[in-house]
């Protein structure tokens, strides 16, 4: 999150990416940053998914991740 936060700081359109088990934390942690970033949840469990799982899970966040990046921030 402070990675993010550092990132649009400096003008860098940034989005962070995390499982779903960890929307409360990113929320609580944004929160305590006073900081809104933009952020796509993929689903979890990752860590012992396949090379193919991987791919079609960042497959179907392409379109999210893309809108996220490009949309202005009071438009997320």
């Amino acid at each position: 999150m402070h990675d993010i936060v550092d990132l649009e700081g400096r003008g860098i359109p940034s989005v962070y990416v995390a499982s779903s088990e960890f929307k409360a934390a990113g929320t609580a942690q944004a929160n305590a940053l006073g900081y809104d970033p933009a952020a796509v949840f993929v689903p979890h469990p990752i860590q012992d998914r396949t090379d193919g799982e991987m791919r079609d899970i960042a497959r179907a966040a392409v379109k999210d991740l893309i809108k996220a990046i490009t949309s202005p921030a009071e438009r997320r």
